[in-house]
């Protein structure tokens, strides 16, 4: 694991924060522009991308070309970037792409900093709503429109009592599906279509779980390490380790995190 000093770790703050604000510019122009076209980069289905999607991740690009060369670059839009300090900076310039073009304000930005374990920080941001949830280094908040405050996921309750979000009402495999219906047939309340803001509000206590399939590393780094940093608990669907992206599960405590991977583990797979 990466040893960092506290001026360190300030210093990296500093930069993510940078990155994020250079997305916000570089994305919010398009954002709810009329006949914004978008590229399919999935011939069997539809995965679109935007120009608002490729200049923020060169915004940040250019940013950490700069301030972190030393660094490597995993990012969804670019090539791979190797670095030689340890650490990589994994960006999601817009996740959701989806909501972005269909004028939903539930997508957002997605930075992290991981070593060879792992995400050790992230940021989600949400640029036109303008709430910037933070976790890692010691920190856990978020500052938005009325204002900063400390990040921490809700007690615990039961599964019955529990409130599930997901990206899609379909996910992924038929086994996917499947384990996705059986957590939803045994809580309380099931909304759909949030990406990453989900996870944002898992961090601030306002839902209990999220459960999605079909990740990469770049849609789950800065979540894990937000919701993580809240006290949440962040894993696969047999309980392991999941920054390298596939089937997740996000649970706001110890005890409701075992009850849905109990019903989530028969339809775990690699």
């Amino acid at each position: 694991m990466t040893n960092l000093s506290i001026d360190e770790q300030a210093q990296l703050r500093q930069t993510a924060h940078a990155l994020a604000d250079a997305a916000r510019a570089a994305t919010l122009p398009y954002f709810r522009k009329l006949g914004l076209s978008a590229d399919n980069k999935d011939a069997a289905g539809f995965d679109p991308v935007t120009a608002a999607d490729r200049g923020s991740e060169q915004a940040m690009r250019a940013i950490l070309a700069r301030e972190r060369p030393q660094d490597g670059i995993l990012g969804e839009e670019f090539d791979d970037v190797a670095g030689s300090s340890g650490l990589t900076w994994v960006l999601d310039p817009i996740d959701g792409t989806r909501g972005f073009i269909s004028g939903t304000p539930t997508w957002g930005v997605l930075i992290a900093l991981s070593n060879a374990d792992g995400p050790i920080y992230g940021i989600v941001d949400q640029p036109y709503i303008g709430e910037r949830f933070e976790g890692g280094f010691g920190v856990a908040q978020m500052t938005g429109p009325q204002g900063a405050h400390a990040l921490q996921v809700c007690d615990g309750q039961g599964l019955e009592a529990a409130t599930l979000f997901t990206t899609f009402p379909e996910v992924g495999t038929d086994a996917d599906r499947a384990g996705f219906e059986a957590v939803r047939d045994r809580v309380q309340l099931v909304r759909y279509g949030m990406d990453c803001y989900a996870y944002a509000l898992l961090a601030q206590g306002q839902i209990d779980l999220v459960v999605e399939a079909g990740l990469q590393a770049y849609d789950i780094q800065a979540p894990m390490a937000v919701v993580q940093a809240a006290g949440g608990f962040v894993t696969n669907w047999r309980g392991q380790p999941v920054h390298e992206g596939g089937q997740v599960i996000a649970a706001s405590s110890a005890g409701l995190h075992a009850e849905a991977l109990a019903l989530l583990a028969p339809y775990a797979h690699d």
